[in-house]
């Protein structure tokens, strides 16, 4: 039985990823490995990250394949005439994207055709957004790895943040908070962590109130919800 293009495509890929990280491959075999393949096909600027990436060590498929894709943000963050735009336009499309959940399965379903979920995010962000943050939303739907296309956006917005040498601070509230506050509370948190911070605000009317603020992986809850749920925890002790 001959075997379908995509999947001697898989089979290639998955071979070639395995010679790059073997263990016990020379450091510049691998790298030649890779000039033979992509040469032709990439900047040399291009290839020759992707030698030094492919020269490392790496214990795993999945741990070469997000090192790649981390330099490829880096890259076209790099690239973005504004900034903090790229950051900004990836958290607006990851709140539209959370909000409808017809959208939501279009992009991430496993049955549907990568064209199509270009097709969509081109004509949903095509002239609204920059060309960088189209790059990245196109890369993602077609590159999830098993991964939501809420927790991309996140991810890729981070990466895109830490390349202009900034951090992303979610801030949840029950209501948006006036500018002043913003600014305060913006004042505080770069006191505390001693970088820029990108504050992006999201509403929860669960909060009641107080305020909720997630950066990276530290999260500062200071809200209603979660102290009337703490008491009710210590009640039931």
């Amino acid at each position: 039985m001959a075997c379908s293009t995509p999947a001697v495509s898989s089979v290639i890929r998955r071979r070639l990823l395995s010679a790059l990280v073997d263990p016990a491959a020379d450091a510049a075999a691998k790298a030649a490995l890779v000039a033979a393949i992509f040469s032709a096909k990439l900047t040399p600027t291009a290839l020759d990250l992707l030698q030094s990436v492919a020269a490392a060590r790496w214990s795993s498929h999945s741990d070469l394949l997000a090192g790649i894709e981390e330099l490829g943000l880096r890259a076209v963050a790099a690239s973005a005439p504004v900034a903090g735009a790229v950051e900004a336009e990836l958290f607006e499309f990851g709140t539209a994207v959370a909000s409808n959940g017809e959208l939501e399965l279009a992009l991430a379903s496993k049955l549907g055709a990568l064209s199509a979920k270009v097709g969509l995010v081109d004509s949903l962000l095509t002239g609204k957004v920059s060309e960088q943050t189209l790059v990245i939303v196109r890369h993602l739907v077609q590159q999830p790895r098993g991964r939501r296309i809420g927790a991309l956006l996140r991810f890729a917005a981070t990466i895109v943040a830490d390349e202009a040498g900034t951090a992303i601070a979610t801030v949840s509230t029950a209501e948006l908070l006036s500018a002043a506050q913003l600014e305060r509370l913006r004042a505080s948190l770069t006191a505390r962590y001693g970088r820029t911070l990108t504050i992006n605000q999201v509403v929860d009317r669960a909060i009641v109130g107080g305020v909720r603020v997630q950066i990276g992986d530290d999260v500062i809850d200071g809200t209603i919800a979660t102290r009337l749920k703490d008491l009710r925890l210590q009640l039931a002790g």
